[in-house]
């Protein structure tokens, strides 16, 4: 099969692959306790505007207030003359190319009045609703927007944007200017809509099914935002599994395998509902070896955690992500070539691109991204690369721009980030270096301790000294520095007892002073 959907659902954790042509291409992971909020409803109130910032933060009712730029606020007027009255709409700054799940909106959708700042839009105590865009990231909180959409098989509903668009995806003119005409005779007044990839070979009455349901349902969402206090949660978006089959179980996918009875049922009922001709590639997996380990997906899994992958050709690279970005690292390794040094590098930075491009999708790698490809003097070579990389991240559904490679040999893009990379929702900092990924040697933390104790003996009288330490540190001071240790005892006139201490961090240790 060319592509599979595997779900390994358990009551604590819900994992989901997409798996092309055997290679694991995407990975989903949900767990109860940490469930994602990307596409939540709120009724929040307005904490801060920060006219500095052209921002807002809002209260939401999570642990951190949400973060709402200028650009995601818009005033739509209605009315005239003394009753004017004003709704709070928005924009989203990724609107003009704004990925919904499979497909993007093909035109630009209106912009906040000109001249129109936050503090003309926005008072602290004010309530207004939003959504999350984007799930809280380490520190931050989440990134939020009053232009609330709603997303179904088909199409996507925009009730406060007055527009129609067709997913880029959808390429034939005649389908889509089609799909425009159904979508325009359908839609309410005033309302916006999506037809998304998947909408592609919708007939009219499914795009009026999911039309029908989606205005049901943003009926129903004001309803309740009306009879909650602020702040509070007025809409929460389905769970991943039902999200995913939604989402990404479309004509494409060959294969749903799950291995949990109960899960696959609430599946096919909701296969039944919007995509009953699928219903029939939904299987119950019901083997007794663990379904990620009989599809290799296990193995792919922990080889995306590492930060070095080898390439065929035997070359490289490297994976390294920072605070404010990711960088990649080019080498030719193993890789010798034949003849020529130039035909090397291009082969072997050819090879990088496809596997760095999958790699960015499958670690779900997002914000700026640097690429230190190996040096390439012709510039026929460095054209022809941009080339292959642009055309080896159609596939993701991530927005992503790429710039030409430059002075420097770097090729600069970005990746929209819009929830945790998997290395970030399966790992955690270490607990021993703090997430620095190093610690002080041992030589270092032997010879800290040795300046300490010639700084401190003068003032320390007539005392001897016992240095508790971490038992690796102690094996230095015992062994390779005793003649050291020797030196000072004489040079100070102080007995050195090591004490090994394996409850001590290799960076800890105690000096502590006795009388004689």
């Amino acid at each position: 099969m060319a592509t599979d959907l595997i779900v390994n659902a358990t009551s604590f954790e819900i994992r989901i692959a997409l798996v092309e042509f055997g290679n694991l291409v995407e990975f989903y992971l949900e767990r109860p306790a940490e469930k994602g909020l990307v596409s939540n409803i709120y009724k929040g109130i307005v904490k801060r505007v920060l006219p500095g910032m052209q921002a807002a933060f809002v209260d939401i009712g999570l642990e951190r207030t949400g973060f709402l730029y200028v650009d995601d606020v818009n005033v739509k007027r209605n009315g005239n003359g003394n009753g004017e009255h004003r709704e709070i709409a928005a924009c989203d700054p990724d609107d003009e190319e704004r990925s919904c799940c499979g497909g993007t909106i093909s035109e630009t959708l209106p912009v906040r009045p000109h001249g129109m700042h936050i503090e003309d839009l926005l008072t602290e105590g004010q309530e207004i609703m939003v959504q999350i865009c984007k799930d809280p990231i380490g520190t931050k909180g989440a990134r939020l927007t009053c232009n609330i959409t709603l997303p179904c098989r088909n199409v996507v509903f925009m009730p406060m944007t007055d527009h129609i668009g067709i997913s880029r995806k959808i390429e034939d003119e005649g389908t889509r200017q089609l799909l425009k005409e159904i979508i325009e005779d359908l839609r309410p007044a005033g309302t916006g809509f999506i037809v998304r990839t998947v909408g592609e070979s919708a007939s009219h009455s499914d795009l009026e099914a999911d039309m029908e349901f989606l205005l049901h349902l943003w009926d129903e969402i004001r309803d309740h935002a009306s009879k909650v206090s602020a702040p509070s949660l007025v809409h929460e978006d389905l769970d991943l599994t039902l999200r995913m089959i939604r989402d990404t179980f479309s004509p494409e996918v060959d294969r749903l395998i799950v291995d949990n009875r109960m899960v696959c049922e609430r599946i096919l009922k909701f296969v039944e509902t919007f995509a009953p001709h699928l219903r029939t590639r939904v299987q119950l997996y019901q083997e007794k070896a663990p379904i990620f380990d009989v599809y290799g997906i296990e193995v792919d899994i922990n080889r995306a955690l590492e930060k070095k992958i080898w390439l065929r050709c035997g070359g490289y690279i490297i994976i390294e992500a920072t605070e404010a970005l990711t960088v990649v690292d080019v080498n030719t390794g193993r890789y010798v070539g034949k003849n020529d040094l130039e035909e090397t590098i291009f082969k072997t930075n050819m090879e990088a691109v496809k596997e760095i491009a999958y790699q960015l999708r499958l670690r779900n790698i997002g914000g700026i991204i640097i690429i230190d490809f190996i040096d390439m003097e012709v510039e026929s070579h460095r054209d022809e690369l941009v080339r292959a990389l642009k055309e080896a991240v159609k596939k993701d559904k991530s927005r992503v721009n790429i710039l030409k490679v430059s002075e420097f040999g770097l090729v600069q893009m970005t990746r929209k980030r819009s929830s945790d990379s998997l290395f970030n929702a399966l790992c955690e900092p270490c607990f021993y270096c703090h997430g620095d990924g190093i610690i002080k040697s041992r030589d270092t933390i032997c010879y800290e301790i040795l300046r300490k104790i010639l700084v401190t003996a003068e003032k320390m009288g007539d005392s001897n000294v016992t240095v508790r330490v971490n038992p690796q540190v102690a094996a230095i001071m015992s062994r390779e520095e005793s003649a050291t240790v020797h030196n000072i005892e004489e040079q100070t006139g102080r007995r050195i007892t090591v004490v090994p201490d394996k409850e001590l961090h290799i960076e800890k240790y105690e000096i502590v002073w006795e009388q004689k």
